[in-house]
């Protein structure tokens, strides 16, 4: 008898324990107000929503985190169609006529533990509804927003919506009919915000999230990017911004009702929290910062003193241009790891400003140079023109209109050097010495302004990165860097055209000054040096005297007449 009594009250206790440990996993959310979750080891959270207006025709959770995938499931138990796993994961549930609570489930894939938050929000009758009409993904209704990135590029993905529908009708036919009736009326607009530079942290994510959560916030809080229509492809690309965080948001619009709902926004830093190699807490590489920093000191250098040394601003320029040019093709043939690239493109610059500073050398052809040192202004000048919204417009997203024009300014800047050769090289050495000095700031601490030549760049290397949007934020870290530019810059120019001013255009190639003095001193038979045998001469007659053996001396005495 005792021992049933004990077997008994065992059973109670583990019932009571199971009935607190269900109790204490069970979050409940009020509507529209976000609510921080922890999904425990091992654990389910339940999280419950009640006393919904009766007005209101369905709800979507969203649940965020940093890093780490969370599942969404309807059931306790995960199911394929039935449940989303993401970090930014979403839910979309339609209510019966007399609901009025609502539930789903959360956890981890592995089992592990997590932590985010989640809100839920209400949308009635008349709204469209995010992702009804999906054909592509899982979820027979699925409000999500599908990302995926790579170094050049962030791709978003979205199912199309569907209008609104009241408690317990039919949902609308998707594509049995394209009218003004159906949800081939709805119009699409896709939002970014975004985070504070260089800020990683799981705080500013957060506060960034709540920004965005609802229509309302998307609209006062993101830029909007585009605009299209139920005719449109629901995918578009954006440039990879390693670093930067980054939310994209989709809104949904019903013109004929003036309604509008939001999908689940989505963010990425477009690198990994979870990767030991090139993770996000290691984007500076150690080589990286080694290159771009002797980079900026010789651009600082050039900026205000390559003109008077016409040889090293040859060498730095030649440098420049040889080494963008390697490792664009080296990039498109090799499989070469990034170091070792890195590496031969530093060897090669080398061999291509030696190369540069011996043709002036040996041919003396002033303006050749000019002009190849003109390519280098009109790139990054073209380049600066691209990173405006002027890049983002439709027609700069096919790649022969987009070189056509790039390459027209580009060439189009060499044609004032030939006017004003002089100034011309001293306005690039300012310019381009400057923005050096930026890419070296850039190694050590983010800045956007280093995409303006690595957007370029991107477009060289990566085939489908003209679909991709290129805007990028501009914060107070690069309004900073743009004022050092321009100081650095214009001082620069100031500097040595005062100092030049009273000098030659250019120095003379030694080679020709050489060439010249030996034609010289062949003509003029009153100057000495006429008269003393050549360099090639006098070698060989000092090799005569160690290699022949000495006449004996004879008499040394004079001899009697």
């Amino acid at each position: 008898m005792p021992l049933k009594r004990e077997c008994l009250v065992l059973l109670v206790l583990s019932w009571v324990s199971s009935l607190r440990a269900h109790d204490e996993n069970r979050v409940l959310f009020s509507l529209g107000t976000f609510q921080n979750v922890s999904v425990p080891v091992n654990g389910t959270v339940q999280a419950v929503v009640s006393r919904v207006p009766a007005d209101v025709s369905f709800l979507t959770l969203q649940f965020h985190t940093h890093h780490r995938n969370v599942t969404l499931s309807y059931t306790l138990i995960p199911l394929y169609g039935f449940s989303v796993t993401a970090a930014d994961a979403g839910l979309l549930s339609n209510l019966t006529l007399s609901q009025t609570t609502v539930s789903w489930f959360l956890k981890t894939p592995d089992g592990s533990s997590a932590a985010g938050i989640g809100v839920i929000l209400p949308y009635t009758s008349t709204d469209p509804v995010p992702g009804a009409c999906n054909q592509e993904f899982p979820l027979e209704i699925d409000p999500n927003i599908y990302l995926q990135y790579n170094l050049f590029e962030t791709m978003i993905t979205f199912a199309p919506a569907n209008i609104g529908y009241g408690r317990g009708e039919i949902p609308p036919a998707c594509d049995v009919d394209m009218g003004s009736s159906t949800r081939w009326r709805l119009v699409y607009e896709v939002y970014q915000y975004f985070l504070p530079e260089g800020d990683l942290s799981e705080q500013s994510l957060i506060s960034s999230l709540e920004k965005v959560a609802n229509v309302q916030n998307v609209q006062d809080n993101s830029r909007k990017v585009v605009s299209l229509t139920s005719h449109d492809r629901t995918q578009f690309s954006f440039s990879s911004l390693p670093g930067q965080g980054v939310i994209f948001s989709v809104i949904v619009r019903d013109p004929v009702l003036n309604t509008s709902a939001s999908y689940i926004p989505v963010h990425t830093y477009a690198c990994s929290f979870n990767s030991t190699l090139d993770g996000c807490s290691d984007l500076g590489r150690v080589s990286t910062k080694v290159f771009f920093t002797v980079i900026g000191l010789a651009g600082l250098f050039v900026c205000f003193v390559g003109h008077r040394f016409f040889k090293c601003e040859l060498f730095c320029m030649g440098f420049g241009f040889t080494a963008f040019v390697f490792f664009v093709v080296i990039t498109i043939t090799t499989p070469l790891e990034y170091n070792l690239r890195l590496a031969l493109t530093a060897l090669m610059g080398v061999v291509g400003g030696v190369a540069m500073v011996m043709s002036w050398w040996r041919f003396g052809s002033v303006m050749a140079c000019v002009l190849v040192v003109g390519l280098i202004l009109g790139f990054l000048i073209s380049s600066i023109v691209f990173f405006t919204p002027l890049g983002d417009l439709p027609v700069f997203h096919n790649d022969v209109v987009f070189w056509v024009v790039f390459v027209c300014i580009m060439v189009f800047v060499p044609l004032f050097f030939i006017r004003w050769p002089r100034e011309g090289n001293i306005i690039t050495c300012g310019v381009v010495g400057a923005y050096t000095v930026v890419l070296a700031v850039n190694a050590y601490t983010y800045t956007s302004l280093s995409f303006i030549t690595l957007d370029v760049l991107k477009r060289l290397l990566n085939h489908n990165f003209s679909r991709a949007f290129i805007s990028v934020p501009l914060q107070d870290i690069d309004f900073i860097m743009i004022t050092v530019w321009v100081v650095l810059g214009v001082s620069g120019i100031v500097v040595q055209l005062y100092r030049e001013k009273s000098r030659p255009f250019f120095p003379p190639s030694p080679y020709v000054m050489w060439k010249q003095e030996r034609e010289r001193r062949k003509t003029n038979v009153l100057d000495p040096s006429h008269h003393k045998p050549s360099l090639s001469a006098q070698i060989l007659g000092r090799i005569r005297q160690l290699t022949q053996r000495a006449e004996p001396a004879g008499e040394t005495t004079p001899l009697l007449l």
